[in-house]
């Protein structure tokens, strides 16, 4: 076993015993070994802690628990060893090993005392009490021996499980013990056909390439973007495939075994031990914990695989992780294609699928910021001749507008609002319709172009065929069956359970009733509060602009509703940052309580909630400008107040297409620049920073520390992974950002583009230098945020259509044009739009202060409605243009949102979810796997038929083997017997 254990790697073998070496018994399945340390050089030379201490096996996995040093040791003590704990093990160290070293235990500064089992602390010292700490001590002491028996158990499982283990104490790092785990060939092999990986098989087959026309130009495409490919071996183009198959030990002779060491990479080793350390059970307890429990307990204080080494230093050997920080995580090479490739080689699938698909979504950017920065760059173009914008700016337009607030607020002059006027028609012209439903088959592409993607990775990755099987129970699930086990065997008032009856229980939904109703009450509750700060910061900008209007400067009066617009969005966008960590907290703390059985089904039940609250507090306060504010206004005369003081805020004249704009823009920006960016490089920074003081030791530097730590200690002070949900969520609220809205900020786009471009290596170096290396996990698509992304395009189209009905005026102008203009032009579309009202009418108390603000009395002023005039047998009321208006705005909304849909849907049946080129070397790969075994079988026969041929001639033989008196006339010759008939 040992020997078929045995794995080779670059670091120098074990140098010959040494009276400075400290010997060390390890016991493998009862056969005795005995192996060394090596010196600080051979260990420096072993890649810092990559290795066990005989610098041969790789160390798969790291398990981190809390180790209590001993008051007043002045020197330190050397506990890294081999984990045994069998009887033979035991009475080799306490019998003739020890009596055969007597006199080396004695002189030897590290084996001063007798020899400890691993696992177990040492011998105490004697020392006299503390009668006032005697209690407290007692209790910290049975809590630590009970962690310590449950670690012993744990650790004696995973050595009948096949892993190899050895613990490091004598480390660099105070109170943090290392348990180091490898699993050695026969494990590895056991496992994998247990996961069922596909590995690659030594038939080789070259890819089809096709011969088409589109075959052609992707190749000269390919040539031409040659330089933005990163130089890394996994991303050149290969025409050569090895056939993959589900491994499995009786079929080995298919594979490529020639170099066991690199047949299953370090992302496959650690994956499989991680699937080993959860299947694995400690019932030393009245219930059985698997790993999660044992971390949720404290018995562990961390997990994690290593990294592959240093990224950057003069030492640092070349390796995937230093690969990926130059080729993918610098920001010099922003402009190359990402080593998708390598980045699943390392990380694993679900990972790998990640940055697959941000890249996609930021190379399908690059259109649609292109559409909207020329959309733009029209209105910019076309503004001048714009006639609605030219009446309002004409010098000549003497139209007086009824006051904008109660008292405090004149009369003024339509002319003054040019300049709004002028920048709502760069985001509301004829171009933003057409946008909207490029943007809206944009959509509908990029969903088709990731699935062909995908399927295509799926391919690539060796993942067609597979299905994620069930995952472990939860750590917080086992605790709460055990709990209810508890109970109920508390309630029979029995002394015993029997064993397995713990496996049988399980949650209900009666059990999970009280979760579901908090998490219910407190989804109304955050979703209330959102509504209740929108609500807010609605009374800011009524009361500001009120008291803006007071003020003596007239600069600042002149200048109201761009401050009140700007100082709003701006408060909007801090309460939207704090709600945002506020809201990710308490999703968390919901799904916590619901104590969902499986990984997976907290991660769906997180996301889903997560989603709902961040993006109804992302959105609800656009939502209110686009399709709420100025629509709850009345009129004068009669105005809708709020508190019976404040009046509801109205839409500038050239409506609140340009509020939208400003809105969408500062939330969108500053989510960008400061929650995305900004707190990911900030926090991480200032983490780290917060680290090292803490666990700044003595007098040496950071340099020096780094030096002297090993690999699993420097990887111990990165921060753990908390999973992709972050990093999705962030991007599709921006996708909601480039999609729902896009009518109204045709420039979302360019910058979603820049920012990702940002993203995409601020996370790549996120993920290779400052977490610690994940679990690699194999997923074959996205999961539920391909949903969610789809759920958000087929919204955006409906709201797409509204903002351009009911919030622009592209329909007002359309009915005008072709109702009641009387040349069919635009001139006189002001005029049609403002109503008449006579200021003898306004309720007492509310008229203006300042009456001859303009210099003249006025007697009839304007505001923007469809109403009769003063002057008609139904003053004030809605006028029959309004109606017309009305269901030519709902009529576009239902034409709009089937057309638009309908072209999606055209565009998702014509595209194909699978390649055609993939589905051709999908079915070539099960044909060869078919003739594969085929002749395999054809062997097996030819091979059984020789062996029976054989058997049948050692049959003759044998029975010619003692001589037979024969008439020599009738000899006839036999069969060469290799001298069998000499015996």
């Amino acid at each position: 076993m040992a020997e078929e254990g045995k794995e080779t790697s670059g670091c120098p073998p074990a140098s010959p015993p040494q009276s400075t070496h400290f010997l060390q018994d390890v016991i493998f399945h009862g056969k005795f070994k005995l192996l060394k340390t090596l010196t600080p050089e051979e260990n420096t030379q072993c890649q810092h802690g990559l290795y066990f201490q005989d610098g041969q096996r790789h160390v798969d996995y790291i398990l981190t628990y809390h180790v209590k040093r001993p008051g007043g040791a002045r020197h330190a003590r050397h506990t890294s060893r081999l984990l045994t704990d069998n009887p033979l093990a035991r009475s080799l160290r306490r019998g003739p090993l020890a009596a055969a070293r007597p006199g080396q235990q004695e002189n030897h500064p590290r084996c001063g005392r007798p020899p400890e089992r691993a696992g177990h602390p040492p011998a105490p010292r004697p020392s006299t009490p503390d009668p006032e700490l005697g209690l407290q001590t007692q209790s910290l002491d049975d809590q630590e021996d009970d962690k310590r028996s449950r670690r012993e158990e744990f650790e004696k499982n995973l050595l009948d499980m096949g892993l190899e283990l050895e613990k490091d104490e004598d480390v660099k790092t105070p109170g943090v013990g290392f348990l180091k785990i490898h699993a050695p060939w026969n494990v590895l092999c056991r496992e994998a056909e247990f996961m069922k990986l596909k590995m690659p098989t030594k038939k080789m087959y070259a890819v089809k390439q096709s011969s088409s026309v589109v075959e052609k130009i992707n190749s000269l495409i390919s040539k031409v973007l040659e330089p933005l490919h990163p130089s890394v071996e996994e991303h050149k183009i290969k025409n050569i495939k090895h056939l993959s198959y589900t491994f499995s030990r009786e079929k080995q002779h298919l594979f490529n075994l020639s170099d066991k060491d690199s047949f299953f990479d370090s992302k496959t080793r650690s994956s499989i031990v991680f699937e080993v350390l959860k299947r694995t059970k400690c019932t030393k307890a009245k219930y059985s914990m698997g790993l999660t429990s044992l971390l949720c307990s404290g018995i562990y204080t961390a997990a994690y695989p290593l990294h592959d080494g240093d990224v950057s230093g003069e030492h640092a050997e070349p390796n995937d992780r230093k690969l990926l920080y130059e080729e993918w995580a610098s920001y010099s090479v922003f402009y190359k294609y990402q080593p998708i490739g390598l980045v699943r080689k390392y990380f694993g699938e679900k990972i790998g699928l990640y940055f697959a698909w941000l890249g996609l979504y930021t190379q399908m950017l690059i259109p649609a910021s292109v559409v909207g920065v020329i959309v733009f760059l029209y209105g910019c173009a076309t503004v001048d001749d714009n006639i609605p914008s030219m009446e309002i700016c004409h010098p000549k337009s003497n139209i007086t507008m009824c006051p904008l607030c109660d008292k405090a607020c004149s009369y003024w002059k339509l002319s003054t609002a040019c300049g709004t006027a002028r920048a709502s028609y760069l985001f509301d012209n004829p171009a933003t319709v057409f946008f909207s439903i490029f943007m809206a088959l944009w959509a509908a592409m990029f969903m088709e172009h990731w699935k062909r993607r995908q399927m295509r990775l799926n391919y690539e990755w060796d993942l067609t065929g597979f299905e994620e099987e069930e995952d472990h129970p939860r750590a917080e699930y086992e605790l709460q069956v055990m709990q209810k086990s508890l109970k109920k065997e508390h309630g029979h008032g029995s002394q015993r359970k029997e064993k397995g009856k713990t496996d049988d229980e399980k949650l209900t939904c009666r059990d999970r009733l009280p979760a579901y109703m908090t998490n219910l009450v407190m989804m109304l509750l955050m979703i209330g509060v959102t509504f209740a700060i929108v609500f807010g910061v609605i009374l800011y900008r009524i009361s500001t602009k009120a008291a803006l209007h007071m003020s003596s400067n007239p600069i600042t009066r002149s200048h109201v509703r761009l401050t009140v617009k700007t100082t709003a969005a701006i408060i909007n966008l801090v309460v939207i940052l704090i709600l945002d960590e506020v809201y990710g907290a308490v999703a968390r703390w919901l799904t916590v309580l619901e104590v969902p059985k499986t990984d997976k089904s907290f991660e769906q039940r997180l996301i889903f909630k997560t989603f709902i609250l961040k993006f109804v507090n992302a959105f609800t306060p656009i939502i209110y400008i686009a399709f709420f504010r100025g629509r709850l206004v009345g009129r004068p005369g009669s105005y809708l107040y709020v508190f019976e003081s404040y009046r509801m805020e109205e839409c500038a004249h050239g409506g609140c297409l340009m509020e939208l704009c400003i809105q969408l823009s500062i939330t969108m920006l500053g989510k960008q620049l400061i929650q995305n960016n900004l707190f990911e490089i900030g926090v991480p920074k200032i983490k780290k920073l917060i680290r090292y003081i803490r666990s700044k030791r003595e007098a040496f530097q950071e340099e020096e520390r780094q030096k002297r730590l090993q690999r699993y200690e420097i990887d111990h002070f990165l921060e753990p992974f908390a999973g992709l949900t972050p990093e999705y969520m962030e991007m599709i609220i921006q996708f909601g950002f480039v999609t729902l809205f896009v009518a109204s900020f045709p420039l979302a786009p360019l910058f979603a583009l820049l920012n990702n471009i940002i993203e995409i290596r601020l996370d790549a170096k996120k993920f290779v230098g400052e977490l610690q290396r994940p679990v690699a996990a194999r997923a074959k698509d996205i999961g539920i945020w391909y949903n969610l992304l789809k759920g958000v395009a087929k919204v955006a189209v409906i709201i797409n259509a509204f903002v351009i009905s009911f919030t622009s005026d592209f329909i007002p102008r359309l009915v005008y044009q072709y109702m009641y203009s009387p040349d069919g032009s635009m001139h006189g579309f002001v005029n049609h739009t403002l109503s008449y009202f006579n200021v003898s009418h306004f309720q007492d108390g509310k008229e203006p202060m300042d009456p001859l603000h303009l210099g003249y009395g006025v007697d009839i002023c304007r505001y923007k409605d469809y109403r009769e005039p003063p002057w008609s047998s139904t003053p004030y009321e809605i006028s029959k243009e309004f109606w017309a208006v009305l269901a030519a705005r709902l009529a576009f909304v239902i034409v709009f949102q089937n057309v638009v849909m309908l072209m999606s849907d055209v565009v998702d049946w014509l595209i194909p979810d699978i390649p055609k080129d993939i589905s051709m070397q999908i079915h070539k790969e099960k044909i060869l796997m078919v003739e594969l075994f085929m002749r395999e079988e054809q062997g097996k026969m030819h091979m059984m038929e020789s062996m029976q041929a054989s058997t049948g001639d050692k049959e003759k033989c044998s029975s010619n083997s003692y001589p037979i008196p024969v008439p020599r006339q009738r000899t006839t010759p036999q069969p060469n017997c290799n001298n069998a008939n000499n015996v």
